[in-house]
C-alpha cells in the first residue's frame, strides 16, 4: 500500500515538473516574440509540400548552410556572429567584422539548425507561400535565441 502511494506521489511530482518546464519554455518563446529584435534570414531552396504531414513548407536557411560549412567544427560555441543590413537581413559576420549580435544554433544531422525546419499553414494555402524568400524571426540579443514568426517575399512583405 505504501509503495503504491509513493509511486503516485513520484508520478504526480514528475508531471508537475514537466508542466513547469513546458510553461517556462512557452513563456520564454513568447517573451522573445514580443520583445525580440526583428531579423530576416534568406531561405535556401525548399520543398513546399508534404502529403504525409499536411500542408507545410520545409525550410532551409542560407545562413545555416554557411554555418554548416564554417562553424560546425567548433562545437564548443554554438553562437555565430551576424550582421544586419539596412533591411534587417542577417548574414554571417566575416572575419574581423566587429559585431555584438549573435544567433544561437544547434547541430542536427551534421548541419546547423536555426530553431525550425518547417512552416505549417492552412490546407490549400500552399500557393500563397511559394514566393517565400525570407524567414521572419525575433532575436533575443542576450541569448541569441531566434523564433520564427512568419515568412516574407523578396521585398520583405508578409505572406
Amino acid at each position: 500500500m505504501m509503495g503504491s502511494t509513493l509511486t503516485r506521489a513520484i508520478t504526480a511530482l514528475g508531471a508537475i515538473l514537466v508542466l513547469v518546464a513546458v510553461n517556462h519554455s512557452i513563456r520564454a518563446k513568447e517573451r522573445i516574440i514580443s520583445t525580440g529584435e526583428p531579423i530576416y534570414l534568406a531561405l535556401a531552396p525548399v520543398d513546399p509540400r508534404s502529403l504525409m504531414q499536411g500542408d507545410y513548407m520545409a525550410l532551409r536557411f542560407q545562413l545555416a548552410d554557411q554555418l554548416s560549412a564554417e562553424y560546425t567544427a567548433n562545437i564548443s560555441n554554438l553562437r555565430a556572429p551576424i550582421v544586419l543590413d539596412a533591411r534587417q537581413v542577417a548574414t554571417l559576420a566575416g572575419q574581423g567584422i566587429p559585431t555584438d549580435l549573435f544567433i544561437r544554433y544547434r547541430l542536427r544531422d551534421g548541419g546547423a539548425w536555426l530553431g525550425t525546419n518547417a512552416y505549417f499553414f492552412e490546407e490549400g494555402a500552399a500557393a500563397r507561400f511559394t514566393n517565400a524568400r525570407f524567414g521572419e524571426f525575433r532575436l533575443d540579443r542576450d541569448s541569441g535565441e531566434a523564433v520564427l514568426v512568419g515568412l516574407r517575399d523578396a521585398e520583405l512583405k508578409a505572406l
